[in-house]
C-alpha cells in the first residue's frame, strides 16, 4: 500500500488535455486542461452548468470524451481503460452504499468485487477514515459525514494514485466539513495520494486546496496555485472568479 510514504509532488498522476464533450448539437464541455500531481489537493471549481460533472465523468470512464485525451498514473484511459481506472478511486455525487448492512459488510462486498488482496486493507482503511469504531453499525444508522468516509474508504479499496470526489462536503454541518476537510489534506500530504475536489464552497476550497483550475462554459480559464490567482492573497478566490466568469460564481 502506498500509505506510509510521503513521495514528491512533483509527478503528474492524472493529466486532462483539450477534453470535450458534444451531446449532439451541444457542446457541454469544449476544452478544459489541467495536470494534478501526486500528493497534492487539486480543487476544480466553476459555476452550475460549466462542465464539472461531465468532466468528472470523463476522468472516471463513465463518459467516453467526444475530443481530448485523459492519462492517470502513465496509463491512457482510451487505450489502456482497465489499467487506468485501477489507479483511481472516485466519490462522484453520494457514495454507493447499501444502507440494510453494516459498514464493514458494504467494504467486504466491493473489496471482493476489486480483488488483488482488497479485503486486507479493511481495517487499515478504516482507521485511516476513524470509522474503526463504527464500522460494525448498520449504515442506515450513519450520518452524512459517516457514510462519506465509508465512501473513501471503499474509493481506496483498490489502493489508487488518484482519489476523486465531487461535492465531498455537501451537506456536511460545520463539524462534518472540519473532518472532511483534515481528513482530504492527511491523504494528499501525509499517504501522497493525488486528491481531485469539486466544490462550489469557496471558503473550505482556500483551506483545502494547494492549486485550483477554474472553468466556465466547458472551458478551463485558469490553473494555478490560489497563490498564483490571487495575487498572493491580495483579492478573494470569490472576486477571481467575478472577474474569469463575467460576474457568474459558483
Amino acid at each position: 500500500m502506498a500509505y506510509n510514504c510521503r513521495v514528491s509532488a512533483s509527478e503528474v498522476v492524472l493529466s486532462a488535455e483539450g477534453l470535450a464533450k458534444r451531446y449532439g448539437d451541444r457542446e457541454v464541455v469544449s476544452d478544459v486542461s489541467f495536470a494534478l500531481h501526486r500528493g497534492e489537493v487539486f480543487g476544480f471549481l466553476g459555476p452550475n452548468g460549466a462542465g464539472k460533472t461531465t468532466t468528472i465523468r470523463m476522468l472516471v470512464g463513465l463518459v467516453k470524451p467526444s475530443r481530448g485525451r485523459v492519462v492517470i498514473d502513465g496509463h491512457d484511459l482510451g487505450t489502456d481503460f482497465e489499467a487506468a481506472m485501477r489507479r483511481v478511486g472516485c466519490i462522484v455525487e453520494t457514495p454507493d452504499l447499501y444502507k440494510f448492512l453494516t459498514g464493514r459488510e458494504n467494504l467486504e462486498h466491493f473489496a471482493r468485487m476489486v480483488g488483488d488482496g482488497a479485503a486486507g486493507r479493511i481495517d487499515t482503511l478504516a482507521a485511516l477514515v476513524h470509522m474503526d469504531g463504527r464500522l460494525d453499525g448498520l449504515v442506515r444508522t450513519y450520518s452524512l459525514g459517516m457514510r462519506q468516509r465509508v465512501g473513501i474508504a471503499q474509493a481506496l479499496l483498490s489502493d489508487p494514485a488518484v482519489l476523486i470526489l465531487d461535492e465531498p462536503t455537501n451537506g456536511l454541518d460545520p463539524a462534518g466539513i472540519r473532518e472532511m476537510r483534515e481528513l482530504v489534506r492527511r491523504l494528499a500530504g501525509e499517504h501522497g495520494l493525488a486528491v481531485f475536489v469539486s466544490s462550489h464552497l469557496l471558503s473550505e476550497v482556500e483551506k483545502m486546496v494547494d492549486r485550483i483550475a477554474i472553468v466556465h462554459r466547458g472551458r478551463t480559464l485558469a490553473a494555478g496555485t490560489l497563490a498564483e490567482l490571487t495575487d498572493g492573497g491580495k483579492r478573494g478566490l470569490e472576486d477571481l472568479f467575478l472577474e474569469l466568469t463575467g460576474g457568474e460564481t459558483v
